[in-house]
């Protein structure tokens, strides 16, 4: 029969469990935060540095390259060594990124601050999740994990908003540089209480890190990142061949892996439905889920006119339907499985279809409070679809494996983001410039090409679902 003490002492086990994942959670939402909130200070930067088009365009996509370059690396250095040590160490390096990016003087400088920036996220990231993986079981994973997709939709959803409104206080000539600055003190709090919370290192039984691997991995997405990034600026069709030689390298990366005594990352995972199938339905999700941010803000704000703050407020019932159900989802994923995730994508599918039905009826500047309930009710379904699929899709990794799986789910994530923004942009800006600027129409033209990529994500999800019935007989 537990002691009084023994109670006690698995009390404070727990509670320094989510002391830790609190600290984790806090440096993941800067990162993921920093994705977004940049947007809407693109025309401050403009004006403030004399920037060029190309220059605004690699503060937002060079973020994203070095961030999706290194989620593997640092993933399985983390696995190999000290998650500990590596989640602080891309915690520092990303608060003094965030510090050199709001005393940028030049439109070079912010530039390279901002690709420090992106490796610095790169590597803190999957730490989280292997620390996750570490540190819960059971039911509680799922409740971790279902906390971390709150911070993601969250992250993501509400950065316009908080962007807007730093704007609004300190002014457009030196607001964007506020944009930065939030994340020193932050950064610098959170720095202090990961040293003193995060479990000290676990160290698996294989130790190598594979610099070949990474050396071919990095290359490949790099490869096929480039071009999807810069697909707005880089007018040359020749792009699209990076894409065919990202492939070539990966299938490089593959065929080493197989052979090599210390992989980077194992193959065998993909031989886990679980995880494979989760993969896909994160990369196909987020194809969808972050591009519907980037075109409503662009109607709204150059469209409709909206200030940085006013196309902020209207995605926030995205932001708050997210944070919600991402909360609900983590609780309750471990008793119904990937039908939650089936149902979460429907519920998106239904809430972007009635928002296109909102901008059919009210296509000018009352549109942000037509589509408030749709937004509010695609929120819900996606925040039944990120936690939910994470904790799926991890839910066979063994702890030891946990970053640098978590490295390869979150790769296919920026790979699925930086495809659907590719994909829906170049289709809202040919809408654009075939309607003669209504941006209404370009909006819902766009909105199509995100419900195929929800729909293929839902498909995916309907084949497990089928797989384990199956198996199931």
């Amino acid at each position: 029969m537990p002691t009084e003490a023994t109670d006690s002492d698995e009390r404070e086990t727990r509670r320094r469990r989510w002391q830790a994942l609190s600290v984790c959670l806090v440096a993941a939402f800067m990162t993921l935060l920093d994705v977004s909130i940049v947007n809407v200070a693109l025309p401050s930067i403009r004006d403030g540095l004399d920037a060029s088009d190309a220059q605004l365009q690699w503060i937002l996509s060079g973020y994203a390259l070095t961030f999706g370059l290194v989620l593997v690396p640092s993933g399985r250095l983390g696995d190999a060594r000290s998650r500990r040590a590596v989640f602080m160490a891309g915690l520092a390096l990303f608060t003094l990124a965030s510090a050199a990016a709001g005393i940028a003087p030049t439109i070079l400088f912010l530039v390279l601050a901002r690709l420090v920036q992106g490796v610095a996220g790169g590597i803190l990231n999957p730490q989280v999740a292997g620390l996750i993986q570490q540190l819960f079981r059971g039911a509680e994973r799922g409740r971790a994990f279902g906390a971390l997709g709150a911070v993601i939709g969250i992250a993501t959803a509400v950065g316009p908003l908080l962007g807007g409104g730093l704007i609004a206080v300190a002014g457009p000539a030196e607001g964007w540089r506020w944009v930065f600055y939030v994340n020193v003190p932050v950064g610098v709090i959170a720095l202090v209480l990961a040293w003193r919370l995060l479990p000290a290192p676990v160290y698996g039984e294989r130790q190598g890190l594979d610099p070949l691997g990474v050396l071919l991995l990095g290359a490949g997405v790099v490869c096929v990142l480039l071009p999807l990034v810069q697909e707005q600026s880089w007018h040359s069709d020749l792009k699209w061949l990076l894409i065919l030689a990202g492939a070539v390298l990966i299938a490089l990366f593959t065929a080493w892996e197989r052979r090599a005594a210390t992989p980077m990352v194992d193959l065998a995972l993909f031989r886990l439905r679980s995880y494979a199938l989760g993969t896909a339905i994160a990369l196909l999700y987020f194809a969808g889920f972050t591009a519907i941010f980037f075109i409503f803000t662009l109607y709204l704000q150059n469209g409709l006119h909206y200030s940085a703050l006013e196309a902020g407020l209207a995605i926030t019932p995205f932001a708050v339907g997210s944070g919600v159900a991402s909360a609900a989802g983590g609780r309750v994923v471990a008793r119904f499985g990937r039908p939650l995730v089936a149902a979460g994508l429907v519920i998106v599918v239904v809430g972007l279809a009635a928002a296109w039905v909102a901008v059919e009826l009210v296509p000018g500047r009352g549109v942000a409070w037509a589509t408030a309930g749709p937004l509010l009710l695609a929120g819900l379904g996606s925040g039944l679809v990120i936690a939910p699929n994470q904790t799926i899709t991890l839910s066979e990794v063994h702890y030891t494996e946990g970053g640098s799986a978590a490295g390869v789910l979150q790769t296919g994530q920026r790979v699925g983001t930086a495809t659907g923004i590719a994909a829906v942009g170049s289709v809202f800006f040919a809408a654009l410039a075939g309607t003669r600027g209504d941006w209404a129409a370009s909006f819902r033209h766009g909105l199509i090409v995100i419900l195929g990529f929800v729909l293929a994500a839902l498909a995916a999800a309907v084949a497990d679902l089928l797989a384990t019935r199956r198996a199931a007989r």
